[in-house]
């Protein structure tokens, strides 16, 4: 015990600065108000949301999400509404990609299922069963490839030895640009719900 606390007294100044480099980079809680900007596929989406006598399904108008209901201030049903509509779109969306990069590697379609992870992107078991995770729907579309591609490699490699990333690469040959960037707009992308 001496020893740890001798060590923790060391590295005092490595872990505070650490710290606060992670507080200071630590997004707000996602507001769900009127004029909020969310992301779909990686362009800005604005809410809106409209009084009403009735409450409706978010309803997408260009760039703008609308969602008309009697409790402009009921923040958790707001959410409730558009996180179910990304989810619809997400699993739109990740199948058809799911499809044709499947094709691409010379595998059927595996089965697909969403995933509310709080760590992870993606995954693929032994039972050909692919989840991605909705918060996804956010992210440009070269991310959402990369993770597929990740996911449907597993198909072949269940690790992530070298024969894994080559597998990957067949699939998606820029993985390592679409990694990088997918970790630079992870803690964005975890915003919501």
């Amino acid at each position: 015990q001496v020893a740890l606390e001798a060590l923790l007294r060391s590295k005092a100044r490595w872990i505070s600065t650490k710290l606060k480099a992670r507080q200071a980079a630590t997004l707000p809680a996602f507001s769900w108000r009127d004029g909020a900007e969310l992301q779909l596929l990686g362009q800005p989406l604005t809410l809106r949301i409209l009084p009403s006598t009735r409450n409706s399904q978010p309803k997408l108008e260009g760039n703008t999400l609308q969602i008309a209901t009697s409790n402009i201030h009921d923040q958790v049903m707001i959410a409730r509404k558009v996180i179910h509509w990304l989810q619809k779109e997400a699993m739109l969306d990740f199948a058809r990609r799911l499809h044709i990069l499947a094709a691409k590697l010379g595998e059927p379609t595996p089965a697909l299922f969403l995933s509310n992870a709080k760590t992870r992107w993606g995954s693929c078991n032994s039972r050909r069963e692919v989840r991605l995770n909705w918060r996804l729907i956010q992210a440009q579309p070269a991310l959402i490839n990369y993770v597929i591609a990740h996911e449907l490699a597993h198909l072949r490699e269940m690790n992530h030895s070298a024969r894994f990333w080559a597998v990957v690469a067949k699939i998606y040959p820029d993985y390592p640009a679409a990694e990088q960037g997918l970790k630079t707009c992870s803690q964005a992308l975890y915003r919501l719900g």
